[in-house]
């Protein structure tokens, strides 16, 4: 009653909402209920503070807080029907949100946060489950691996400061950690973190734990993720194997996790870094000095490594990982697909199919349905690499600009159209009369190698070398076809004729 009388002397003193609630304690929305209760209840500003008796304010208190006989409102006591549907609903990991607009749609109408109270004490919703230690493992075997946002820092190149993560690796036997600082979340940078971690604890640990990163995780799955097909390569060239956490499952890998608030505020922290190459120098020499060394528990991580783990990792690399790239290009009607934008040619019928392509810095390997169907060597952008067998027989010449086979498929019809061929293409740009070529057997396909033959032999007799003066078929008139030989005037017939 105390409070409510205070609410309403701070009205009457024409104080607004915004200003009497921080004087009153109470939130804007609660005096407002209480002001308009009072005001149902006769209370004016204009007769002054002499109308707050005990009997108004205990009006205005039974309004805006009826009698609970069982401590609850009667928005609480309504959810009480739906108990076991909305239990039903949290297990199948509906939001709370959800929750008040399908109770809505049932008519049952009750505020959020009447219902959020009412799950919280009544359902357990909310509440932290208790944990349980998990055993570490045995020494050298799995490695925790998460970003973290660590903060800007300065960009020499593109001017001003730009975020930086960090890779976060974190041995689960000793605790032993390692930072590799990032602009960028990409395969090729997350790959770079892998091998400076190597290079850090001196070999590489048999299973590596990561986060679902998208560099790492192609689709996250609690049972059965889909990796990423270039880490994958990685992970088996390194020798360790894959076990991603499930999304939004920190406990999966808690020893990384508890290490990202202790980079950012051991390491990161009030430190003023030149550029992103002087931060992971630093953070290097943090790594030994002083993560390292830390007492955790009641051990010194880089102690516990070296004598526990450091022999049991796999051989660090000595070499350079070329990492691959993989896509599933189409086949275009030319029978050729493009990975990163270079052309390459594909054997057999497969247009209009999808193909799965691998290409490093030398070569491209193309798949389909897990066969190697074609190696080619890797091409410039827009540079193309065509084999000629992989073309059908009748279009390689003409896609080659083969002028050798195409003069040698002319004299499969004869010794005269050889000869008359060999005569279209000694031009000085020959493949510019490769149509005249391709007419030219196309004569022989309508009217027989006997026929084309004498016309041809008759043509190199004048030195008539234009395939139009064999044609049979062909108007003298440029542009025209004659349909009806009967009525060609004599004076136009060709020398096939």
């Amino acid at each position: 009653m105390i409070e409510v009388k205070e609410i309403l002397r701070l009205w009457l003193e024409g104080r607004s909402l915004r200003a009497m609630t921080p004087l009153a304690g109470v939130d804007r929305k609660t005096a407002r209920r209480y002001v308009e209760a009072a005001q149902a209840a006769g209370l004016t500003q204009e007769c002054g503070p002499g109308q707050l008796t005990d009997e108004l304010v205990g009006a205005v208190v039974a309004a805006v807080r009826p009698d609970r006989p069982r401590g609850v409102g009667a928005a609480r006591e309504s959810l009480e029907g739906y108990r076991e549907q909305i239990a039903a609903w949290l297990k199948q990991d509906l939001t709370l949100a959800k929750v008040h607009v399908l109770l809505g749609r049932r008519g049952v109408m009750v505020p959020y946060r009447t219902l959020h109270r009412y799950a919280v004490t009544e359902l357990g919703f909310g509440r932290r489950q208790p944990t349980v230690r998990v055993a570490d493992g045995n020494p050298g075997e799995e490695l925790q691996v998460d970003f973290g946002r660590l903060g800007l820092i300065p960009d020499p190149v593109g001017g001003g400061r730009r975020v930086a993560h960090g890779l976060i690796f974190t041995a689960v036997y000793s605790r032993h950690m390692f930072l590799y600082p990032t602009h960028r979340q990409t395969l090729e940078e997350v790959i770079a973190g892998f091998e400076a971690a190597w290079a850090f604890f001196g070999g590489v640990f048999k299973v590596v734990i990561p986060d679902n990163l998208k560099a790492i995780v192609d689709q996250a799955d609690a049972i059965d993720p889909r990796l990423n097909d270039s880490f994958r390569e990685y992970a088996q060239a390194r020798g360790f194997v894959i076990d991603p956490a499930r999304v939004r499952h920190p406990r999966d890998k808690p020893r990384v996790e508890r290490c990202v608030q202790y980079v950012r505020s051991s390491f990161f922290a009030g430190e003023d870094f030149t550029d992103l190459a002087d931060c992971r120098e630093r953070a290097a020499n943090w790594c030994a000095q002083v993560a390292g060394q830390r007492i955790h528990g009641t051990t010194c991580p880089a102690e516990v490594f070296a004598a526990e783990e450091a022999s049991l990792l796999l051989p660090a690399p000595t070499q350079a990982f070329a990492i691959p790239v993989y896509t599933t290009p189409k086949v275009a009607p030319d029978r050729h697909v493009e990975v990163a934008r270079a052309l390459y040619s594909v054997p057999g019928d497969l247009v209009g199919q999808r193909l799965t392509a691998r290409a490093d810095a030398h070569t491209v390997k193309l798949f389909r349905r897990g066969q190697l169907i074609k190696v080619h060597p890797r091409q410039e952008p827009g540079r193309r690499c065509t084999d000629p067998a992989d073309l059908p027989t009748e279009a390689c010449a003409y896609a080659m600009r083969d002028l050798d086979a195409l003069a040698r498929r002319a004299a499969g019809h004869g010794e005269h159209i050889g000869a008359y061929a060999t005569a279209l293409l000694d031009h000085p740009l020959p493949w510019t009369k490769m149509r005249q070529v391709y007419r030219l057997l196309g004569l022989v396909r309508r009217h027989g190698a006997g026929r084309v033959e004498l016309a041809c032999q008759r043509a190199l007799e004048v030195e008539a070398v234009n395939v139009g003066l064999i044609d049979f078929d062909a108007d003298p008139r440029p542009g025209k076809r004659h349909h009806h030989h009967r009525h060609r005037p004599a004076q136009h017939h060709q020398l096939g004729r």
